[in-house]
């Protein structure tokens, strides 16, 4: 009998715990079994993580060795994200004019969920200027920014001291072959986590089913419909292009990621694909340097289906209200989205987050959050499905544009993993 794969694994826990908390709807107690389950998952992947970057940058920048290389595949990489997210805002103002969800829905039969948490939160981002994001890219102590997890001032640490690794030459070799026993090391660890992942995919869909109840859809499923829709939109046509124009089959490579694309949207955390991501694109032809550099760059600044979301959800909440957004009012929300949505993906709910420091700058009453706040964890996994999609085709993108892709390793890959299938 042939042995069942992860993305299957996946599947069926993730099916298992939506029946699971549909039966024990409303009953703390579930809550209180599955939720530890859950949360040893998410630990065991954020265990991991960071060392997977440095090692891996550390590893990549060391191995080019050129700061102004360096500096301008950041530059291309920046560009590129800015581009890709702004059509995804784009796309997610088209649907929402297009479609209407919010128009016609009774607020009366809403269910309010709190969400003073995320306003707490809010307040702490908007205390911060554009400026002050700048300057917090370096960090003024790498423990402290590894203890919290900063992705940018732990990638521009790592870039430094890779730099430095290359600067010094053979004093270096120990040094670096430290740092890629480490990455091979971590590789090796996160394949064991995986192992545990369909039980924490079944604990964590368990907790929110329980929790929010299927019913919860029902009054908002034309809004969940459009933001699926727009979604599979969004990676058929607007990446289907992208990958295109850089001659990449996009559904070769989304099959190759299938298991990370399940257990993506299962737990509606990019995070815990990170490292295999990192690894399946550097054997899809990606250098290390490249994949080690844009994937976890484009974790704060790439993020295409949360940018698509929030401008959907902000014109949704305006329907809803009966608030009526001209032309020039949509163009003030895309220029707005363009700079919120950049470079805070460690806080918690960031697209919550996003929402409720945009929305008060174009007219729109934040209180209207609160109506969807019962249904985003359902949101929230279609949005970080196209976040890995859209991250992944990134690193071939910049690849492509360095001249740096391996056709021939990335054919080889693909066969394999259609014989394996």
């Amino acid at each position: 009998m042939k042995k069942i794969g992860l993305a299957w694994q996946i599947f069926i826990g993730l099916l298992l715990g939506i029946a699971v908390g549909a039966a024990f709807y409303g009953n703390p107690e579930v809550a209180a079994y599955l939720q530890p389950i859950g949360d040893i998952f998410l630990r065991l992947i954020k265990m991991i993580v960071i060392p997977i970057v440095v090692s891996s940058l550390i590893v990549g920048v060391a191995n080019v060795g050129d700061i102004k290389k360096l500096g301008k595949l950041g530059g291309k990489t920046i560009l590129y994200f800015e581009i890709i997210t702004t059509i995804a805002i784009v796309v997610g103002l088209l649907a929402a004019n297009l479609f209407h969800p919010g128009t016609g829905v009774n607020m009366k039969t809403l269910e309010k969920t709190d969400i003073q948490a995320y306003v707490d939160t809010t307040h702490e981002v908007q205390s911060h200027s554009m400026i002050d994001t700048v300057v917090n890219i370096v960090p003024k102590n790498i423990f402290e920014a590894l203890s919290t997890g900063n992705m940018l001032a732990i990638i521009f640490f790592s870039v430094m001291f890779g730099l430095g690794v290359a600067a010094i030459g053979e004093k270096g070799k120990v040094v670096l072959q430290f740092f890629q026993g480490t990455a091979d090391a971590m590789f090796y660890v996160t394949n064991q986590i995986m192992k545990f992942a369909p039980f924490g995919v079944f604990a964590l869909i368990g907790v929110t089913v329980s929790k929010f109840g299927v019913q919860s859809l029902i009054p908002l499923s034309k809004l969940v419909i459009v933001v699926y829709g727009t979604m599979v939109f969004f990676v058929v046509v607007v990446l289907g292009i992208v990958a295109k124009l850089v001659k990449v089959n996009l559904w070769h490579m989304i099959k190759i990621l299938k298991d990370e694309l399940v257990l993506a949207y299962s737990t509606a955390s990019s995070e815990t694909v990170l490292p295999k991501i990192m690894e399946k694109m550097e054997k899809f032809g990606c250098p290390k340097a490249i994949t080690s550099f844009v994937i976890p760059t484009g974790y704060s600044f790439n993020l295409d289906g949360s940018t698509l979301y929030q401008a959907l959800a902000a014109i949704f909440i305006a329907q809803l209200y009966g608030i009526d957004m001209p032309i020039s009012q949509q163009i003030s929300l895309l220029l707005v989205l363009m700079v919120t949505s950049k470079g805070i993906a460690g806080v918690p709910g960031v697209s919550f987050v996003v929402l409720l420091a945009t929305l008060g700058t174009v007219g729109i009453p934040v209180e209207g959050l609160a109506f969807i706040a019962g249904i985003d964890r359902i949101l929230d996994m279609a949005r970080t499905a196209v976040n890995v999609v859209g991250n992944s085709l990134a690193a071939v993108v910049m690849s492509k544009w360095e001249g740096q892709y391996n056709e021939e390793k990335a054919t080889q890959y693909v066969n394999e993993v259609v014989k394996s299938a």
